[in-house]
């Protein structure tokens, strides 16, 4: 089988990757093969899976995610920097079992009349002017819904609802639900304007489409990346056809992983 490691720079990081490097040349099953892998090893935290996400994107459909955690503990990454012996038992026993997460996808038409873009997210896309309110028209599969001022918005998958999303007081959504979730930064809302005020969820036959009043000075994010400065004339939002796979050694259930990043592991004598 063939793995591509993909590490942060950190130090720990770096000598868990030589390790896996090492151990995987030596293995009879294991090749290294960062240009067509089938399973890819990110090294570091959920910010480095997010890059490796990003890096692998175009082959979504043949390849498997594992993630090491080299720090505190990830969202994605289900192994631990002492446990690499094991992962690679796991690898060499490899039965193709995995477990598949909904992705945003992102298509972007600009007012400069140039080429438009498509992207897609992991964990979300927001929405945001530079220096002064944003003011943008909101649609729902192409029916208007409401004229947005405040801050901006953020558009999540379920699990990166549990990311920005939940900082901004979204609902933290399981990942069995196909769908995607608008929530609101800094809404205004008085006797004048008015918003939702609340997070919207949408099923995966709708999208969200976007409309700035003002098309210059925004600025998008997809996940941790900075989308090029131009005008933007629209966005467009919906579930993907794709998903990302994650190799299903020893995945943990998505409610226990939200407890233990978010409340700690309680002890059954704890009230």
């Amino acid at each position: 089988m063939k793995v591509a490691i993909f590490s942060n720079n950190g130090g720990t990081s770096n000598e868990v990757a030589l390790r896996l490097k090492n151990k995987i040349i030596n293995s009879l099953k294991l090749e290294i093969d960062g240009l067509n892998p089938e399973i890819v090893i990110s090294v570091g935290g959920d910010g480095t899976l997010l890059s490796a996400f990003h890096h692998y994107n175009d082959a979504l459909d043949k390849i498997r995610f594992v993630g090491i955690h080299t720090g505190h503990l990830g969202f994605y990454t289900d192994w631990r920097d002492y446990e690499v012996d094991q992962l690679i038992n796991s690898l060499e026993n490899d039965n193709r079992q995995s477990v598949s997460y909904p992705l945003l996808s992102i298509k972007v038409n600009y007012a400069d009349g140039g080429a438009s873009d498509q992207l897609l997210a992991l964990n979300e896309s927001t929405f945001k002017r530079v220096s002064s309110t944003m003011v943008t028209d909101v649609y729902i599969k192409d029916e208007f819904f409401e004229k947005f001022r405040g801050d901006g918005l953020c558009i999540s998958t379920p699990t990166g609802s549990t990311a920005y999303n939940k900082a901004v007081g979204g609902a933290i959504i399981n990942p069995q639900l196909n769908a995607i979730q608008v929530s609101e930064m800094a809404s205004i809302n008085n006797r004048v304007f008015r918003t939702m005020g609340s997070p919207i969820i949408i099923p995966p036959n709708e999208w969200i489409t976007l409309i700035p009043d003002n098309k210059e000075e925004n600025i998008l994010t997809c996940d941790q990346m900075l989308v090029k400065d131009r005008p933007i004339e629209s966005i467009r939002y919906q579930i993907s056809d794709q998903r990302i796979s994650f190799a299903q050694y020893r995945h943990t259930h998505f409610w226990k992983r939200v407890g233990n990043s978010f409340i700690g592991v309680v002890n059954n004598d704890e009230v």
